[in-house]
């Protein structure tokens, strides 16, 4: 397979980290050319990686008339701040480029939406980096359940806790995240959910709060209950906020069956550390608990969802994360904020 030629739009903090940590790692890719609006990081990225001018630019537009022939880009990667994920990966759709946004992938289903069916009507592959599946934990916990390992699955828990109020309140851009918990953090968790049972969430009843200490503009510490479409009841407990100890970044998991009880945790490093340490551990009925073995792929996280995005862009399979599969996990994220809002129980709204 030839490899994919890929533009970079947004070096921020974590674009900068998919460059050191993702896009590197991937030898189906060739990052052609990189765009940053700001002058400053812009030209720092360019003399640090000694890229010629033409493979830099301050606009996809701009980028794109630089680059031409066996050069030009044929994709584009988007890590820019959530609110340009859309309107840039139209603007890459209309110029005949598929797209990988990085997840949320937008602030509301109805915009997502508006690049889901365009990608569609062009016939380019539209894909979200839901990194969080790419681990071997979660990839074994969907098997053992297809296999029916539990039985008949009764319920799930789910913990996330970790503490982020300690930097500087004028500089951390992470604070004023809308709905940092359900669109930041918690999104990687209900995306987690759709794969590890099969199904979608259908109802969702959320309660968050702003401890009036939190740096974060708006709630960053929710409990939820989900209720799924094959009548699971699952449990979710967030905070950004937390002095316990410190949950992976996946999470805690506990997974209840009729015959007995599964427990995993995924992501405990960042990306550039092999997954040694993700980990799934199943009690019997009796009592008896037995760790899974874990194989650990070559590629994980982000880097094996830029492998299986090009490879899509080759003719391959369609990716798991599709822009339209997606919809379903941003879905409950907003059907959670409009919970928080209301009060009430929420229907989790899918366009089909």
């Amino acid at each position: 397979m030839s490899t994919l030629r890929l533009a970079h739009v947004g070096l921020g903090g974590w674009g900068s980290d998919w460059e050191r940590n993702a896009v590197p790692r991937v030898p189906e890719v060739d990052r052609v050319g990189v765009v940053e609006p700001n002058a400053a990081v812009l030209e720092a990225f360019r003399a640090e990686n000694d890229l010629p001018d033409a493979a830099c630019a301050p606009s996809l537009a701009q980028l794109l008339g630089q680059l031409r022939g066996d050069r030009a880009p044929e994709a584009v990667l988007i890590t820019a701040p959530v609110g340009f994920h859309v309107p840039l990966a139209l603007e890459a759709l209309e110029a005949g480029l598929h797209v990988l946004v990085e997840k949320p992938f937008a602030p509301t289903v109805a915009e997502a939406l508006t690049a889901v069916e365009r990608a569609e009507q062009l016939g380019l592959v539209l894909q979200v980096s839901q990194n969080y599946r790419h681990y071997p934990a979660p990839r074994a916990v969907r098997r053992l359940l297809d296999e029916g390992a539990l039985g008949e699955v009764t319920g799930i828990d789910v913990d996330f806790r970790q503490w982020a109020n300690d930097a500087p309140a004028a500089t951390h851009p992470h604070y004023r995240f809308p709905q940092p918990l359900l669109f930041d953090m918690a999104i990687h968790h209900f995306d987690l959910l759709r794969l590890v049972t099969g199904q979608d969430v259908v109802r969702v009843h959320a309660v968050t709060s702003q401890p009036p200490f939190s740096k974060f503009t708006e709630a960053p510490v929710g409990v939820l209950t989900m209720e799924t479409s094959g009548g699971l009841v699952v449990s979710y407990r967030g905070s950004w906020l937390s002095r316990g100890t410190p949950t992976p970044w996946a999470g805690e998991w506990r997974v209840s069956g009729e015959r007995g009880e599964l427990a995993f945790t995924s992501r405990t490093h960042g990306q550039a550390v092999p997954p040694t340490t993700d980990s799934v551990v199943v009690r019997d009925a009796d009592g008896a608990t037995t760790a899974v073995a874990l194989e650990v792929p070559d590629l994980w996280g982000r880097a094996a969802g830029l492998r299986q995005f090009a490879r899509a862009v080759a003719g391959g399979l369609a990716p798991e994360t599709s822009g339209r599969d997606n919809l379903a996990s941003l879905a409950i994220a907003e059907a959670a904020a409009r919970s928080a809002a209301s009060g009430r129980v929420e229907e989790v709204v899918v366009p089909r």
